[in-house]
């Protein structure tokens, strides 16, 4: 009989961007189980073929007592029944409600994925009862998984988990990248830039991303902002859903020469659009996204967050710039635009450091060999 493992998540889109290749890998040699909120507006009917079972479970991000408890109650059960070997959990509420359920079902293997931390950037009480949750989660965990270095060694500065409870499956990253997939394509960027009315001697920088204030979209604009005062070519492109009604609250300054995309199905293509990827966030997990663009042959501008310190490589296949500091950023920016040479063999640069450590082949084979070393 083929043992049991199960993914619990928030959000069935994080099923989507992080996991599949991994639900195809596993399932040759596993059942493989899927919690989710199936009530979530970004992806209401998700599927996957490789999965035995998707179980709408309502977990949701924002805290809420009531239907926690409620999720949790219906969650244990779920895990009861099923009698799971092992279970994954991603992000803090699922982790949290995942692991405790987990403990009460007596799941032999409980393992949590630290993605981020949301009270990085929080104070006060709010900040403590964040950090004290996911203390918690750790300690019910049978297994941690971090999905990178950097933001490991921030986790046991900060007391969360030590390096002997936790560990990183290579380089980092849950999923890996598909090569084919994110690489350079000058077709899609000669079609998609005619299609935004953006000029060749264009220099387009982009965000892609979920609009917060987190992921410093503010910080972007403003240098942005001042870049216009320099330069007539350059445009702003910013891809992603709108969660706090961002967009309403950005500069209207240079309002002519940003556009505002909308969410994506295919951050492959848009991506070819671009000149210069930007990700200037105030915190990160491990920023995907970058590693994606730097598959796509883009030079990066990110910022000098915990989580994002293995995406690229400083001054190699991209600029780091100081975290909540907006003029280092135009800085950064300014460089590339000023440096065409520099910023072309950024991109090319990015795209050996890709291949060599994040493709998602290599990443899949350390997931199924983690799973063997547990299960079997």
């Amino acid at each position: 009989m083929r043992k049991k493992i199960c993914f619990i998540v928030s959000t069935p889109y994080t099923a989507k961007a992080f996991l599949e290749n991994h639900f195809e890998s596993l399932s040759k040699q596993y059942e493989v189980y899927l919690v989710a909120n199936l009530d979530d507006l970004e992806l209401p009917n998700y599927s996957n073929q490789y999965l035995q079972e998707i179980k709408h479970i309502p977990i949701n991000r924002k805290i809420n007592l009531i239907e926690d408890l409620k999720s949790l109650f219906l969650l244990t059960k779920y895990l009861r029944q099923n009698k799971f070997d092992a279970i994954t959990t991603f992000t803090p509420k699922a982790g949290l409600i995942g692991i405790v359920s987990g403990k009460l079902a007596k799941t032999k293997h409980r393992i949590h994925f630290f993605t981020g931390q949301v009270w990085h950037t929080k104070k006060g009480f709010i900040k403590k009862l964040l950090i004290f949750l996911d203390k918690l989660v750790v300690s019910l965990s049978t297994n941690i998984l971090v999905d990178g270095r950097p933001q490991q060694e921030f986790l046991i500065q900060n007391n969360i988990i030590t390096k002997k409870n936790s560990l990183v499956l290579g380089k980092g990253t849950i999923s890996g990248i598909d090569l084919a997939k994110f690489s350079p394509n000058i077709q899609v960027r000669q079609e998609l830039r005619k299609l935004l009315n953006y000029e060749e001697s264009d220099i387009v920088f982009m965000f892609l991303g979920r609009l917060n204030k987190d992921k410093g979209i503010f910080d972007l604009v403003k240098a942005f902002d001042k870049l216009t005062d320099v330069y007539s070519n350059v445009k702003l492109l910013i891809v992603g859903p709108d969660e706090e009604n961002i967009i309403e609250l950005l500069s209207q300054k240079s309002k002519d020469k940003y556009h505002i995309y909308g969410l994506t199905d295919n951050p492959e293509k848009i991506m070819q659009v671009c000149d210069v990827f930007c990700l200037p966030s105030h915190r990160e997990a491990f920023g995907l996204s970058v590693v994606e663009a730097s598959a796509s042959q883009k030079p990066i501008v990110c910022s000098d967050t915990y989580g994002l310190q293995d995406t690229i490589i400083d001054n190699v296949t991209g600029l780091r710039h100081v975290t909540y500091n907006s003029n280092s950023l135009y800085e950064k920016m300014k460089y590339l635009i000023d440096y065409p040479i520099e910023r072309n063999k950024m991109g090319f640069e990015g795209r050996k450091y890709t291949e060599y450590f994040f493709s998602k082949q290599k990443v899949t084979v350390l997931w199924k060999e983690y799973y063997n070393s547990l299960l079997d």
